[in-house]
């Protein structure tokens, strides 16, 4: 099967449909390159929010430079792991998510999307306690209010979100900006010896709990939401379908991303430098963001030092936000088709942080705080398997990947990256729950432990191994549907009535089409012109709009088409016409600019509770249409 073909039978973009940002028609390389410039700072600034601050503090300031090298390995696989994120999505259209879906069986994908939620979490209570101890230390506020405060992120992410892409990426650049310079400042301040600093880059594991701090390291700088929501961002181009253009985005894709992560590794680098060069060196063991924040003034003898750790922490806190909503918005849409608000995803998240984070430190102390952000590191990094393996995969997959599959020098450096993941997380797992059993002769709680954990073993077991032994089985390509419902076979016969000379018809591939197009066509007559409108509102188009080129937004303009071509068919004037982002917003925005002499839409029936799940279109739409609405 040609690629050509192959990108066909999976619905890729359809010709002629300007839906992304165009990367075809920008002459010279430095174009090119900054057309493709983006998703990976959105990626980026996941591998430098505040569960990194506790573990690079931890390892820098109780082993001063040996664990450098652990910090380097992970920036390695992080950048391996993208690229082959990035693959999966250039190619074969499709996010992790999505793949994971139409390849594994129902209840693993259940399972695989519990796991990955909690991977969400586990980043959002990093985040939580990073904003709530940067504002205790910059603004003295509490860390129980300082918690309670986050959840205004909520509203403050969706706020941007509005202004537009290029400002929300302005607004990241912005962030990173000021996590770099700050660190850097204190850098030159602390004056670190370089010629030990050489050292750390020899590896070395110092004693257990050092493999504990590198565990950790490793699960905050790979987090497996990323590889989610990088397979997703880079479907925002338009590209060239042939075999040259594919290398020359993934050649552009993998540029993005090594100056990205080469940036969060610098960040990175840094907090662990400064920890090393200032703590360790005064005989200070700081695992603590605030007792390392206290000490800065005396130890360096400035007092701009403490003020820009602060802020630092406070901006890589916002920015790290932004990855965790949006791939939680795609985790859950690839695996289950459930479409919600996003202002109800991102409080649902935020909530499930903030309540442990917040009964942590109401019972345990603000003390407790650098445990709980070490372990929500060490919880990403145990959930990495489940995500690095089915990824390497899909894009070793020939079939599907055509001649982009990888080839077996880059097989071999993935998979050795995903079984390091896994053995160590395993080796980390069988000490902790050694200890929990010798520490407890409580059978109820040892036998879930053990229970869980052999599950675990189990389900890595099972995703590793089916697709070498079903491998056909494995193979086979699924129809993968979207959110909003299943798409409708064909459009019956309609009846028809003479009217209006121009109609608006709302289309989301339902049931409910049917019903719509029939009533809007007896509105009219053969010299009618009908206008059938779409919106796409997958998590990538809410945030990019028009420059979304994802696997739903092409599906939806294949089926639209589709709609269109039948329609013609039996003799009527259809105009389709496509919009990204919110659909009572987007419609109303069409009508106003089409001006049609009448709106036909279908109602799907939603009240009270459902309205603020899924959100309402008809009633907002017709309080801001002048023109007539017909409701079906």
């Amino acid at each position: 099967m040609s690629l050509n073909d192959h990108i066909k039978k999976v619905g890729r973009s359809l010709e002629g449909v300007n839906a992304s940002v165009d990367t075809i028609n920008n002459k010279g390389k430095w174009k090119k390159l900054m057309a493709f410039l983006g998703p990976a700072y959105l990626i980026s600034v996941g591998y430098m929010d505040p569960g990194n601050w506790a573990t690079d503090l931890a390892a820098g300031s109780r082993f001063q430079y040996a664990l450098i090298w652990v910090l380097l390995l992970s920036n390695m696989m992080a950048l391996l792991l993208q690229y082959l994120s990035a693959k999966l999505g250039l190619v074969r259209g499709r996010d992790l998510a999505q793949a994971s879906r139409e390849t594994y069986p129902t209840f693993i994908n259940i399972v695989l999307y519990v796991l990955a939620e909690i991977a969400i979490a586990a980043t959002d209570l990093a985040e939580v306690l990073g904003m709530a101890i940067g504002l205790k230390l910059l603004l003295g506020l509490p860390i129980l209010i300082g918690v309670s405060i986050t959840i205004l992120d909520t509203f403050l992410l969706l706020a941007f979100q509005k202004f537009g892409m290029r400002k929300m990426e302005a607004f990241i650049i912005s962030l990173i900006g000021i996590i770099g310079i700050s660190f850097l400042i204190n850098l030159i301040l602390a004056r670190p010896d370089l010629s030990a600093l050489g050292t750390g880059f020899i590896p070395d594991i110092p004693n257990s709990y050092a493999l504990y701090i590198a565990i950790g390291i490793i699960g905050a700088t790979v987090m497996p939401h990323n590889l989610y929501l990088h397979s997703a961002l880079v479907q925002t181009r338009k590209i060239e379908r042939s075999e040259s253009g594919l290398l020359k985005a993934i050649k552009y894709n993998l540029i993005d991303s090594t100056i990205a992560l080469n940036l969060a590794f610098f960040v990175n680098g840094a907090i662990m430098v400064l920890a090393a060069a200032t703590f360790f060196t005064h005989g200070y063991q700081v695992e603590g963001i605030e007792k390392a924040h206290k000490l800065l003034e005396p130890l360096l003898g400035s007092t701009l030092a403490p003020i820009l750790f602060a802020v630092a922490l406070i901006a890589a806190g916002q920015s790290s936000t932004i990855t965790s909503t949006l791939a939680g918005q795609v985790v859950m849409e690839g695996y289950l088709h459930l479409r919600i608000q996003p202002w109800i995803r991102r409080l649902i998240t935020r909530l499930l942080a903030i309540i442990p984070a917040f009964l942590t430190v109401y019972f345990f102390g603000s003390d407790a705080t650098t445990n709980l952000l070490i372990l929500s590191q060490v919880i990403l990094s145990i959930q990495l398997g489940f995500a690095t393996i089915p990824l390497i995969h899909f894009v070793s997959d020939k079939k599907k990947m055509g001649k982009q599959a990888i080839g077996p020098w880059l097989k071999t450096a993935s998979w050795l990256t995903a079984l390091l993941i896994v053995v160590l997380n395993i080796k980390l797992v069988w000490d902790e729950i050694t200890a929990w059993l010798q520490r407890s002769d409580i059978l109820w709680l040892q036998v879930p432990i053990v229970i869980i954990a052999v599950g675990a073993v189990l389900l890595l077991f099972y995703i590793t191994i089916r697709p070498w032994i079903r491998k056909t089985a494995f193979m086979e390509e699924k129809v993968l549907g979207t959110p909003h419902g299943e798409y409708p076979e064909k459009i019956k016969q309609l009846s028809k009535v003479e009217s209006y000379k121009k109609i608006a018809i709302t289309v989301d591939f339902t049931g409910k089409d049917e019903e719509a197009i029939r009533n809007a066509i007896s509105q009219g007559t053969k010299k009618t012109r009908f206008q059938l409108i779409h919106v796409v509102e997958s998590a990538g188009a809410l945030l990019f709009g028009r420059e979304i080129s994802d696997y739903e937004s092409d599906r939806d303009r294949e089926k639209l088409n589709e709609y269109v071509e039948y329609l013609e068919k039996e003799g009527y004037e259809v105009e389709p016409v496509i919009g990204f982002g919110s659909p009572k917003k987007v419609i109303t925005k069409i009508i106003k600019e089409h001006e049609p002499d009448i709106l036909v839409m279908g109602a799907h029936g939603h009240k009270t509770f459902k309205d603020l799940i899924f959100g309402q279109t008809v009633d907002y739409v017709r309080h801001h249409v002048k023109v007539p609405v017909l409701i079906v």
